[in-house]
């Protein structure tokens, strides 16, 4: 099975349940012989579910309680989230992207699977000239990997300050995930601040029986990845990449015994910047081109309020967590923690 190039780009950061070895670069041609722009508008419409997922993950799993910890009591937690494709996000019509020199073969489909649609190639493709000339070049549009879950990871640390404030960091130096994989590292820092303490003092338990709180917090995670697409006179080939996530929540839990339910609303957004940089030559005997730096993708992917639900069941230095959210994507997340103190 073949798989477009970037599909392995990014693969490794789902967790590598998207990557794929086998001639995984050679289909790199197919996209960009029509030129930067067009090769642009295809990369997006079918990374755009990935992107999307990819971003409400990066929001995602900061906190599961409104309750804040006390001074220097901390935890450590890793937590993993699925976000799940609608079946309007599974596909995509090269028809309505606006392609200037890519076209679908005389009786071929216009549709292709998005990253995270069906598990076949899409319609077969026509590359034509800037002055509408077929050049006799064809391509595939790239398969899906046949499920429709996008996953992510949280990793991160929290602390209690003083005046019932916590502190969060997420962080993950770079990692090698494979000789033709690249690296991927993680960083990100939040805050949580519970509010009734701070206007009612020691006799709030008392007076409102939930806790409540307001929380932001940012994600980044860089991903960069060595290429050799037709690559013989240089070695500048790369995919460098940022994806950025913020958000902000208003929380209310309660706690009863070891089992603390919660709820939360808020805003999220999440921004895509991907660059395939580097000299790209192509060439099929009659004729070449050559490419510079030809992909720039720099777009806001989510912006928009959330919903959770969800709880902690907290037994002795163990905590599990679990919760639900209504965004642009539905998604679950769970976890496992280990702290000392509330």
């Amino acid at each position: 099975m073949k798989k477009c190039y970037s599909l392995k780009a990014l693969g490794a950061l789902f967790l590598l349940v998207i990557s794929q070895k086998a001639n995984a670069q050679k289909d790199v041609g197919g996209l960009f012989v029509g030129g930067p722009a067009d090769a642009t508008k295809l990369v997006n419409a079918y990374f755009d579910p990935l992107y999307k997922g990819l971003g409400l993950g990066l929001t995602d799993g900061w906190t599961n309680t409104a309750k804040s910890k006390g001074f220097l009591k901390f935890d450590v937690r890793v937590s993993v989230s699925a976000a799940f494709v609608p079946q309007s996000a599974r596909s995509y019509d090269v028809n309505t992207l606006g392609l200037s020199t890519i076209k679908p073969a005389p009786g071929a489909s216009s549709i292709g699977p998005t990253a995270f649609g069906d598990d076949h190639e899409g319609g077969k493709m026509q590359v034509y000239t800037s002055g509408g000339i077929p050049t006799g070049k064809f391509f595939n549009l790239p398969q899906g990997v046949g499920f429709h879950v996008v996953p992510s990871a949280q990793i991160q640390a929290t602390l209690g300050l003083p005046k019932n404030i916590e502190v969060t960091l997420r962080a993950m130096p770079k990692v090698g995930i494979g000789s033709d994989l690249g690296d991927l590292s993680m960083i990100g820092f939040g805050a949580k601040v519970e509010l009734l303490p701070l206007f009612m003092g020691s006799t709030t338990e008392k007076l409102i029986p939930v806790d409540i709180a307001v929380a932001g917090g940012f994600t980044q995670y860089k991903y960069n990845l060595p290429l050799n697409v037709n690559n013989t006179q240089n070695s500048d080939q790369r995919i460098d990449a940022k994806f950025n996530g913020v958000n902000f929540d208003a929380i209310v839990s309660k706690s009863i015994l070891f089992f603390t339910p919660f709820a939360s609303i808020g805003y999220q957004t999440s921004k895509t910047n991907l660059k395939a940089l580097g000299t790209y030559k192509f060439e099929d005997g009659i004729n070449s081109a050559t490419y510079v730096d030809p992909i720039s993708v720099k777009q806001t992917d989510i912006d928009g309020v959330r919903g959770s639900l969800g709880f902690q069941l907290k037994f002795g230095f163990f905590k599990f967590y679990g919760s639900y959210t209504a965004a642009k994507y539905s998604m679950v997340n769970a976890g496992i923690g280990l702290g000392i103190g509330k």
